[in-house]
């Protein structure tokens, strides 16, 4: 296993739409600094890429118009007053504008320097104090855990940027607190104010005793025997080429960038210089609990709107985190100052051996062949709280597209209730795991075969018997053409094999069908939670697998761009309420997926890896198999096993 030397810096052909460097993001603070939008208690929550339409961005490599200027927006917080502010800086032409932030619609992030202020602030708060030393607990050993507020329209919450914090206690410094939660405590805190609101005290439990220090030997056990090394090794190198952010790997190109709200973002993919996809990632994340309990009914993050769950990148470890011929990019970020710092090994690009490609012996000509399989993985991994999200895009030789989210970490805790409880799983003495989903929205900004693209929805259906089908064993497809946005809300059905094809309107195979791209979404409940529901209200995008809506390059987020508090009224929902055409037009799908997780023994006190994802394959995209050509493996690479 090995590391590939450090890439190039970023050429001029893919550098408009590139990652923010670390000389712009200085450059962006010295704008904003010169035009009096920073004071000493400004902090900034977020500082990123500003993209610029997508026409004009084509409009520029086709040559037909000059590059779009380079921006930046930066999201501003006064943690003194409160004030919250949203500046577009243009790089290019040296110009800030900057708006104030509604409060009342929704709240920016929260910042890591926050949730200290809290922590700090709650140490010295006598009722709180107090409600840990009636459960015979130190406050001294105690950690708290400031947590987003949502929105419930409590009482004296009204305009007020909120945490919600626990308890846990810590036995020592390197005891891992999440298996001894303070259950029954909650403190409603105002950041800005520091003022302890609400002090939800409604029960005593005993607190957890049992270890959960995973990385104990004592707890974890002696290692396991009889695993033997498992070396990747590539001796001529990998298949794949790098510039700068341009990557190039058997008939796919594409652009890499990274962002502190959205992470990876994957660019302009193509085959075969044919446009798939302008822009993919993961725009939202939200983990909705189901606990109704006085203390826990609150329970909603969302890990991209209101913890930019970016920041929390991993610097990935060779062998550890990425096995094989591996290629590392590093993260550009700004800090909570607004200066640039560097996530080294943020991102890790390497090749994978997938199995049967294509096979077939013919009992005819006696003929064998077989082809393997391959896929180019392109992965980062980041920590929020308690959890570890591992988010993996993968390129396969035949135009296969999938993204695979990887889900490990330690599940939230509470203290089970003697009684039992309908609403968690008991993992260990007086320990629960409280039943909660992780629903994800992928932005997928297809471009298949062009800008001029269609969705038509797809189900297997069987065809009555009749005079055409007199002995009943007759099933076909039927296909719905999504018109407009009002129609672009839809849901998986594992009944009829439900997939979805994004279409270009104007190009077809050499059969005269459309070329296209299918998407095949897995199986999984949408949010549980009732529709009247907070998180119903803020969330309307977990609701629904697919969302289909025009392109319009400030629609980014599926719960809008400001998520922390918000009232719900932005978002995909919102973006499409116009009911623009859909039909030949340049379309979005937002695409939910996640898991629902009813946690069980296993799960504790460290998670095996789960796993949720979606797949994008090609369908009529080709005029045949387009991996027919793909080199049989040699002898030698098939010493130890083929299939």
């Amino acid at each position: 296993m090995t590391t590939l030397d450090t890439p190039t810096p970023i050429s001029t052909a893919t550098a408009v739409l590139a990652s923010l460097t670390a000389d712009e993001i200085r450059s962006a603070r010295a704008l904003l600094a010169d035009a009096g939008a920073l004071s000493a208690t400004t902090r900034f929550v977020y500082l990123g890429f500003d993209e610029p339409d997508k026409a004009d961005v084509l409009a520029h490599q086709a040559g037909e118009a000059p590059a779009p200027s380079r921006c930046a927006r930066a999201l501003l917080l006064d943690i003194a007053t409160g004030e919250t502010k949203d500046a577009l800086i243009d790089l290019t032409a040296q110009k800030v504008s900057v708006r104030e932030i509604d409060a009342a619609v929704g709240q920016v992030p929260i910042l890591d320097e926050e949730f200290e202020i809290v922590a700090e602030f709650l140490a010295t708060q006598p009722r709180w104090i107090e409600a840990l030393t009636k459960r015979g607990i130190d406050p001294a050993t105690t950690v708290a855990v400031p947590l987003s507020a949502g929105s419930y329209d409590l009482p004296g919450e009204e305009g007020r940027r909120m945490v919600r914090s626990f308890a846990f206690v810590m036995d020592h410094p390197k005891d891992h607190p999440w298996a001894h939660p303070v259950d029954g405590l909650c403190a409603y805190v105002d950041i800005i104010g520091r003022e302890l609101v609400d002090l939800i005290d409604y029960r005593t439990y005993e607190v957890p005793k049992e270890s959960g220090n995973f990385d104990d030997p004592a707890v974890a056990g002696p290692p396991l025997e009889g695993l033997k090394p498992i070396e990747i090794t590539q001796p001529e190198g990998p298949s794949f080429t790098v510039d700068g952010e341009h990557i190039e790997w058997a008939n796919w190109k594409l652009d890499i960038s990274f962002d502190a709200r959205e992470g990876l973002i994957m660019r302009q993919l193509s085959y075969l210089d044919r446009p798939v996809m302008y822009r993919g990632s993961i725009n939202e994340m939200v983990v909705p609990y189901g606990d109704p309990s006085p203390n826990r009914f609150w329970q909603n993050y969302f890990d991209t709107g209101e913890y930019v769950y970016g920041r929390y990148t991993n610097s990935l470890t060779l062998g550890c985190d990425c096995l094989g011929e591996i290629h590392y990019f590093d993260a550009v970020l700004a800090d909570e100052q607004g200066s640039p710092k560097v996530i080294k090994n943020a991102i890790c690009m390497h090749e994978e051996d997938y199995g049967t490609l294509w096979k077939h012996t013919d009992i005819f000509t006696g003929s064998s062949e077989v082809r393997r399989q391959r896929r180019l993985v392109i992965s980062f991994f980041t920590t929020v709280g308690n959890y570890d999200y591992g988010f993996y895009w993968y390129l396969y030789l035949d135009g296969t597209i999938e993204l695979e989210a990887k889900l490990t970490g330690v599940a939230f805790t509470a203290a089970y209730p003697p009684e039992g409880s309908d609403y968690q799983s008991h993992v260990a003495p007086g320990l629960g795991l409280p039943y909660h989903q992780h629903l994800f929205n992928a932005r997928l900004d297809m471009t298949v075969d062009g800008v001029a693209n269609a969705v038509d929805e797809i189900d297997a259906v069987t065809v009555p018997v009749g005079d055409d089908n007199p002995w009943g064993n007759a099933f076909t497809m039927r296909a719905n053409r999504i018109g407009s946005e009002r129609d672009g809300v839809r849901r998986a059905n594992a009944e009829v094999g439900r997939t979805w094809h994004i279409t270009s309107t104007e190009k077809t195979n050499r059969m005269g069908a459309p070329t296209s791209y299918a998407l095949h979404a897995q199986q999984s409940p949408t949010l549980l939670a009732d529709p009247s529901s907070s998180i119903a209200r803020r969330a309307p995008f977990t609701t629904n697998q697919v969302w289909v809506s025009r392109y319009d390059v400030n629609e980014r987020y599926a719960a809008g761009d400001f998520v922390n508090q918000s009232d719900g009224s932005q978002g995909v929902a919102g973006y499409m309420a116009a009911d623009r055409p859909l039909d030949g037009e340049d379309l979005v799908v937002w695409h939910t997926f996640g898991l629902t997780h009813f946690p069980r023994a296993e799960d504790w006190p460290v998670m095996p890896t789960d796993y949720a994802g979606f797949t994008l394959k090609p369908y009529n995209f080709f005029d045949a198999n387009p991996v027919m050509n793909v080199p049989a493996s040699t002898s030698a690479h098939c010493a130890h096993g083929c299939a």
